[in-house]
């Protein structure tokens, strides 16, 4: 999902996107300085998850509202740092800090032990935090990202260390800062400025028992590959190219202005962004109509704008259609145009992989079958989207979709209670919802039987 990648030996650096000025430079810590780190998670812990659900969910509570009311300050850092307009950059921060009340308030009770059918006697499933965590994150959303995974694991009571993407370092210090303000001990959560190489040596510290990552598929492989080799938990999201599949021309306003905001929001930087559209024959010419009108910020970096245009030419050479864009505005930093392109094919790379921009994709298909094959040829299965007026005929290719999340009548988004993750190449594990909170957990039985009560045969 992160088209950008830091060149190894590069400083760790707010880098302007609009304007390519450097801003601020920070150096990598030494191998001493994330021993020194681990130690403290480690040492931390015990205290940390004595404590109550309560008393933890309560300090989250509190950084989240420490979050709102630091929201102009925060949502300039993400402006600055991975060139959201200003409006998104708010929308992340109040999202960012809806998580944080959400497992503030409802964490202790997701987590209480619960109680399992047996013959005799009593059993009980208790949940447990597992330890020093570690978690990598990419740039696009710095703030959202961060807390989905961190906001649910401290009120578990576990501790966390958290390499951010090497591109937004003062949003990293920031959130630190804001976890520090609001209560949590020292050595619970902490900030690493590591890079990408740095991580396989983290993972393998016995003291640290498990991993999540969002980020590329490359980054993916690798991380689980290491926490396997480990028998370590991890839990990846990763790339996607999800599908947007139109049934009917129902209320097709609405659903063109669907499309819209599900492939361009945060300039088309975002794993769940409605990627390829797949519209049924009666429908396609209306649906490939466009204005030409819009407001967009810069991709991220230039290296991510390269990656872009590439995946663009590539498709342009062999054959397919630019129905609006396919260029760089004459502007100073990362701009990429708006593109729209049809009639691309199987041998070409936006076909198969993720464009991480504002670049889309329309595909004509003859009816239900030929949509949803088209739709479950993708490697990836993150999310997808399905619209039509019928509830039913939506419901039936929405469970055909081969994806972890489908929205009906709405592009793909997120929500605190939601789940969130995907499959295939995508990756696997769940974050946000009920069962995001425990997926780093020890999910302890705890079996109790009567002290005179027969002893029967112990298999398995």
């Amino acid at each position: 999902m992160d088209a950008h990648v830091t060149a190894q030996g590069s400083p760790i650096a707010t880098v302007n996107p609009y304007t390519g000025e450097r801003v601020r430079e920070f150096p990598a810590l030494s191998a001493e300085d994330v021993g020194r780190a681990i130690d403290a998670a480690h040492a931390g812990f015990p205290d940390w998850r004595a404590r109550s659900t309560a008393d933890r969910g309560a300090l989250v509570q509190r950084a989240g509202r420490l979050m709102r009311e630091r929201k102009e300050e925060l949502a300039h850092l993400l402006t600055l740092e991975v060139g959201k307009l200003i409006d998104s950059s708010r929308a992340e921060v109040d999202l960012a800090s809806d998580i944080l009340a959400y497992y503030g308030e409802h964490g202790p009770e997701l987590l209480e032990e619960r109680p399992l059918p047996v013959p005799d006697g009593k059993a009980v499933l208790v949940n447990e935090p597992l330890g020093v965590l570690l978690g990598v994150m990419p740039w696009n959303f710095p703030l959202y990202q961060v807390v989905r995974f961190a906001g649910p694991n401290l009120v578990l009571g576990n501790t966390i260390l958290l390499k951010h993407a090497s591109s937004c370092p003062q949003s990293a210090l920031a959130l630190e800062q804001l976890f520090t303000d609001a209560g949590v001990p020292p050595g619970v959560y902490t900030n690493l400025f590591v890079r990408g190489r740095d991580v396989g040596k983290i993972i393998d510290d016995s003291r640290v028992q498990g991993a999540s990552l969002t980020g590329s598929e490359r980054a993916g492989v690798s991380l689980g590959e290491i926490a396997g080799r480990n028998v370590k938990k991890s839990v990846l999201e990763l790339g996607s190219s999800d599908p947007f599949v139109v049934l009917d021309g129902h209320n097709l306003e609405r659903t063109v202005h669907a499309a819209f905001l599900g492939r361009m929001g945060n300039t088309g930087q975002c794993c769940v962004a409605a990627k390829r559209f797949i519209v049924l024959a009666d429908v396609y010419d209306a649906f490939v109509r466009v204005d030409p009108a819009t407001t967009l910020g810069p991709l991220s970096s230039e290296a991510a704008a390269d990656l872009l245009m590439e995946q663009v030419r590539d498709a342009v050479d062999k054959g397919a259609t630019v129905v609006l864009g396919g260029g760089r505005p004459d502007l100073p930093g990362a701009f990429v145009e708006p593109t729209l392109l049809t009639d691309v094919t199987p041998d070409m790379r936006a076909y198969r992989e993720e464009l991480f921009g504002p670049v889309a994709t329309v595909y004509r298909v003859a009816d239900e079958d030929e949509a949803v094959t088209l739709a479950n040829t993708s490697p990836y299965g993150l999310g997808g989207a399905v619209f039509s007026a019928d509830p039913e005929r939506a419901r039936g290719v929405a469970d055909r979709l081969e994806a972890g999340m489908v929205w009906i009548n709405h592009p793909t988004a997120s929500r605190p209670e939601l789940l969130f993750g995907g499959v295939k190449r995508s990756g696997y594990g769940r974050e946000l919802g009920d069962v995001g909170i425990v997926e780093f957990a020890n999910r302890k039985l705890v079996r109790h039987v009567d002290a005179d009560a027969p002893i029967g045969e112990v298999l398995g």
